[in-house]
């Protein structure tokens, strides 16, 4: 994953419960959007073919990674599928060491100062917010306080009204999911909406 192209565009998407059938279609839909950054969770059936199949479709118009990295198992089997980066809801040490000492891009989830630091002090390269809307943009900007060298990245409840507040109060990136990538939507291969709604989140990037 190149960090320095996230940062440019410091949003993510975040798909769950996409079926194979369901994965082509969406990563054209993705895309077609203009977003250059999508996460699949390892907690989806299947989820080491689906990183392979988007893969295949994207050819090199995405960078795809694997979320809800909860043991070593599953990064494993992520990154034999390919994931550039890997995303966890909690800090799981050993999944953070493993990639810090590869070079892979780690965003640990975290919620309190103690948790947020500690993921940072085991080699976050930004550490997951999370559930971010629990407190709001205004957390973000009281964190950045003490801790203004780390890297944050605010998930859940982000939309296209509050983005602009995540990054004016400290946030570096955002990730969206299942307002987007909602399972009637899929289920109704509704794709032109999934390139509709993010291109209203890209709208309110700063």
């Amino acid at each position: 994953m190149d960090i320095t192209a996230f940062q440019k565009q410091p949003i993510m998407g975040i798909v769950r419960g996409v079926s194979l059938e369901q994965i082509e279609p969406l990563v054209e839909a993705v895309i077609d959007s203009g977003l250059r950054t999508l996460e699949i969770t390892m907690n989806t059936p299947g989820a080491a073919e689906l990183i392979r199949r988007a893969l295949n479709k994207a050819r090199g118009k995405l960078v795809l990674g694997a979320g809800t990295v909860l043991n070593m198992k599953d990064l494993k089997e992520a990154l034999d599928a390919g994931a550039a980066f890997i995303v966890m809801p909690v800090l799981v040490k050993e999944v953070a060491a493993y990639c810090l000492k590869y070079k892979i891009p780690v965003f640990p989830g975290a919620l309190t100062p103690q948790e947020i630091y500690q993921a940072w002090q085991e080699g976050a390269t930004m550490v997951k917010v999370f559930p971010a809307n629990v407190f709001g943009p205004e957390y973000i900007r009281e964190i950045k306080g003490p801790l203004n060298g780390i890297k944050l990245m605010a998930v859940a409840g982000v939309n296209p009204q509050n983005i602009r507040e995540y990054f004016a109060c400290g946030a570096s990136a955002v990730a969206f999911g299942g307002s987007v990538f909602s399972r009637q939507r899929l289920q109704n291969a509704d794709y032109s909406g999934i390139t509709r709604d993010i291109k209203a989140y890209l709208r309110e990037l700063p």
